[in-house]
């Protein structure tokens, strides 16, 4: 992502999003039926699992899932590979989605500055 620094600093500071910041476009722009992410852990199993809020994600419910496997088999925990697979593509899947975002983002706001300029021509 270095190409981001280059483009967030030196080159395109208009158009780079913020990478922290929410996404400042609604997300159902150019395509009507898309759904929302929500989140399937509640509050309650997050706080009952003392989760630390770096962890408190949309992958939350597999990793309760994976860390209840691997209190429940201790001396053996090494069967609960099935959990620690299904948190791990969860939060490679994540993380691909918020770089999807990232990038619909950015080409958006590449959008609405050529469509200004063309306006101001």
């Amino acid at each position: 992502m270095g190409a981001h620094l280059v483009r967030r600093y030196l080159t395109e500071r208009d158009t780079e999003p913020e990478p922290s910041s929410l996404p400042s476009f609604p997300p159902d722009l150019g395509f009507p039926d898309r759904q929302k992410r929500v989140m399937i852990a509640t509050q309650q199993e997050m706080n009952d699992a003392q989760l630390p809020l770096s962890q408190r994600d949309y992958c939350a419910h597999h990793l309760i899932k994976f860390l209840k496997c691997k209190r429940d088999t201790w001396p053996n925990f090494l069967v609960c590979n099935h959990e620690r697979h299904d948190w791990d593509s969860c939060e490679h899947e994540d993380y691909v989605m918020r770089m999807k975002e990232y990038e619909r983002e950015r080409r958006l706001l590449m959008r609405k500055k050529m469509m200004a300029e063309r306006q101001a021509a």
